[in-house]
């Protein structure tokens, strides 16, 4: 059983035999990034004008850690995908599984799934968050690829996958169909407009979730 513990995007596209797609976008990307400014309640607006200028002033510098719990999570909480009723949601969870001879085992900064609790049954959404400069050991976009692979295992049931790599400012959502990972252009988390879109396409996820991947 070969294993490989980091994997660099190129070697996973070409041991998995992998396809990138940017433009034109898969019909699933398309329909996902469709989406219109949300709506905020009084507190919506509040948080998400907090978030905001905690991002535009400080995000060049935060750590990790902070850039995770200062801003991503609240990010995350706007967009409405944290957890309810019918999913759950974690923050660095493991995932393993045996795929085409390779032993693969990835650490998801947050995953969106079926379950209870504590226990996961099916991931959904998957997503990578680093610090502004990208560490040169690890590749963010190999691990969400891989991740992707563990899930379309771990699931067996051909659907979709959904996920998002977050490096600094920077916002890229991902799916994965079959063998074919699509690619959206960048959102700059500084640029309000690019933000409320974050949030917009967070929340199109949730309602994608609830009516075509849980049922």
């Amino acid at each position: 059983m070969a294993k490989k513990k980091e994997w660099r995007e190129g070697e996973i596209v070409l041991a998995f035999n992998l396809n990138s797609v940017i433009e034109p976008l898969t019909p699933i990307m398309e329909e996902w990034m469709k989406v219109e400014k949300p709506n905020f309640s009084v507190v919506e607006q509040a948080n998400f004008d907090a978030t905001y200028a905690n991002g535009l002033k400080h995000i060049k510098n935060w750590s990790e850690e902070d850039l995770k719990m200062k801003f991503i999570s609240p990010v995350l909480a706007l967009g409405k995908v944290m957890e309810d009723i019918n999913f759950v949601s974690f923050f660095d969870k493991k995932l393993a599984a045996e795929v085409q001879g390779y032993q693969l085992s990835v650490k998801a900064d947050f995953v969106i799934a079926k379950g209870l609790m504590d226990f996961m049954q099916k991931p959904y959404f998957h997503f990578q968050e680093y610090k502004p400069n990208k560490n040169p050991t690890g590749d963010s976009m190999a691990q969400l690829l891989e991740a992707f692979l563990i899930a379309q295992k771990l699931n067996d049931d051909g659907k979709p996958l959904y996920g998002c790599e977050v490096n600094g400012a920077n916002w890229i959502f991902l799916t994965m169909e079959d063998n074919i990972y699509c690619v959206s252009k960048a959102f700059d988390s500084r640029d309000k407009e690019d933000l409320l879109s974050i949030i917009a396409i967070l929340r199109k996820f949730r309602h994608i979730l609830e009516t075509v991947l849980l049922v």
